[in-house]
């Protein structure tokens, strides 16, 4: 992207109505080149992204599902399959993120949609086999200003959860002051500004030891056992919402000249709850 993630990020918002032009040819391969491009997520497990037209029978395969929210005209879906393993949720979040970026950055409205597309006319559009999941598809077209989208855009950020409630230091419990995370403030409150199911914003970080651990903070009745998911076969979206965050992290820090990598080592930090997991830690180089 020729624009910092920074301005992107801090630009991109869930649009729920587009209007009918469609998106330009040259718009339509830089992104289809970037999707290409996107093969796996920072743990290593294959993920495959494509750009196909929205049809009727699209439209229809969102109808009862559990989505992040209602959408109206667009013109476009990013589709995504993951091949299923240990941290399949993630890096599905983390690489289709990096695609809604790329669409922003091109000008365009995007909105995630999340669910269980496996069974769906979206799997069937980019060929999942029996390996793959397909946990959500991203709308993308241009969007259509009016009253609800303005609204929507710019009471976005009154509605996040405080930075004391998200990050911490040394343990859960000592909130970590914004002027204590030194150069890490900026990808710390780019992940405050990352979209996730239903707002509930799951993410949790620890600054212990030199290095950043993410938590995922559950919500009740979202993956994990919950009855509803069972039933409906949802993806565990909170799992995604993880690899979202990850995602903003990690690209505002090499932005930032923060080299690091994402590591799975599990610090010992003592958990508030038992609806709190950890998922991996960035260790700066």
């Amino acid at each position: 992207m020729d624009e910092q993630v920074t301005a992107v990020i801090g630009r991109r918002f869930s649009c729920r109505r587009y209007g009918e032009r469609p998106i330009e040819a040259d718009k339509r391969r830089s992104l289809e080149d970037f999707l290409a491009a996107r093969t796996a997520g920072p743990f290593g497990t294959p993920v495959r992204l494509a750009l196909a037209a929205a049809t009727e029978e699209d439209r229809r395969a969102l109808k009862g599902l559990g989505t992040y929210g209602f959408i109206r005209g667009a013109t476009g879906f990013i589709i995504g399959a993951v091949r299923r393993g240990p941290r399949d949720m993630e890096d599905f979040g983390y690489v289709m993120e990096e695609a809604v970026l790329c669409a922003t950055a091109l000008g365009l409205g995007t909105c995630w949609l999340g669910g269980s597309f496996t069974k769906s006319s979206f799997a069937a559009r980019i060929a999942a086999g029996k390996e793959e999941a397909v946990p959500a598809v991203t709308a993308v077209g241009y969007g259509a200003d009016g009253p609800q989208e303005w609204l929507r855009r710019t009471s976005g950020g009154r509605r996040r959860l405080p930075w004391e409630e998200l990050f911490f230091a040394g343990g859960f419990g000592r909130p970590l002051a914004a002027e204590d995370a030194g150069r890490y403030a900026v990808p710390l409150a780019m992940v405050r500004l990352a979209p996730s199911a239903s707002n509930k914003q799951p993410w949790r970080v620890v600054e212990a030891g030199g290095r950043w651990h993410f938590y995922l903070r559950r919500t009740k009745g979202y993956g994990k056992g919950s009855l509803v998911y069972r039933l409906l076969g949802l993806a565990d979206l909170q799992r995604v919402d993880m690899g979202i965050a990850l995602c903003h992290f990690a690209l505002t820090a090499g932005e930032l000249g923060l080299a690091g990598r994402w590591v799975r080592e599990e610090p010992g930090i003592a958990l508030p709850d038992g609806e709190t997991e950890y998922i991996a830690s960035w260790a700066a180089e």
